[in-house]
C-alpha cells in the first residue's frame, strides 16, 4: 500500500522592519505623510530591491525620555531588523543634562541590540544657545556611544539643509518638503550597510 504525505510548504519569512524612532525631524511635521523622508526611504528600498518594510513610530516633540519610554513596546510589536534612533533635538532645546541625555540613548541602543535589531543613530545639531561646553558635550555623545556600541551614525541629519534657503519651513526648525531626499541621501550610506547586515544575518 502506497501513503502519499502531504507536507505543507514552509511559511515564508516575514519582511524584515525598518523601525524609525524619531521627533518631528522624522515624522513629518508641516508636511503631508507621503512628503517625510521615512516615506522615501520605503519607496527607494522597493526600487532598491530591498524587502524591508518601513515603520515610522516618530512622535513631533518627542524626547530621548519619551523614545526610551515607548521603545519596548515599539520593538515587542515590529521585531525590527534594524532601529533608526532620530532623537535629541527636543533634548538640547531644553538643556537636559548631558548624562540624562547620554543615558536615555545608551539605554535605547540596549535595548534594540537585545532585541536582535541593528541601530543607526541619526544626529543633530543644536545652537549654541546654552554655552560651547554643552554644545559640545551634546554633539560629542553621539560619537562617543556609535563608537562604544558599534551602531551606526550620521551625526547630522539635517547636513546640507538647515542653512538652506527654501529647505526650512518659516519657523526655521523643520525641513520643508523639498528638503526630504536631501535628508535621506544624509541617512542612505550608513543605512544601506546596515540593510546589507540585517540581510547578511537572516540568510545565516
Amino acid at each position: 500500500m502506497l501513503l502519499f504525505v502531504l507536507v505543507a510548504p514552509a511559511p515564508a519569512a516575514a519582511a524584515p522592519t525598518v523601525l524609525i524612532v524619531g521627533d518631528s525631524l522624522s515624522a513629518g511635521y508641516g508636511l503631508a505623510r507621503h512628503e517625510n523622508w521615512p516615506a522615501l526611504l520605503q519607496a527607494r528600498l522597493q526600487a532598491e530591491g530591498y524587502p524591508h518594510n518601513v515603520v515610522n513610530a516618530s512622535i513631533s516633540g518627542d524626547t530621548t525620555s519619551g523614545g526610551l519610554a515607548r521603545l519596548p513596546r515599539a520593538l515587542e510589536r515590529n521585531e525590527p531588523a534594524l532601529v533608526v534612533i532620530g532623537l535629541g533635538g527636543n533634548d538640547g532645546l531644553r538643556a537636559i543634562p548631558i548624562p540624562e541625555f547620554r543615558r536615555n540613548l545608551a539605554q535605547m541602543i540596549q535595548l534594540s541590540h537585545a532585541a536582535g535589531a541593528e541601530v543607526l543613530l541619526a544626529g543633530i545639531h543644536i545652537p549654541p544657545n546654552y554655552g560651547p561646553a554643552y554644545t559640545e558635550a551634546f554633539h560629542q555623545v553621539y560619537h562617543e556611544l556609535a563608537t562604544e556600541y558599534g551602531t551606526g551614525l550620521v551625526p547630522f541629519i539635517l547636513d546640507g539643509v538647515a542653512l538652506e534657503p527654501g529647505l526650512m519651513q518659516e519657523d526655521g526648525l523643520h525641513p520643508t518638503a523639498a528638503a526630504q531626499p536631501r535628508i535621506l541621501d544624509n541617512l542612505w550610506p550608513e543605512l544601506e550597510r546596515l540593510l546589507q547586515s540585517t540581510i547578511t544575518a537572516r540568510e545565516q
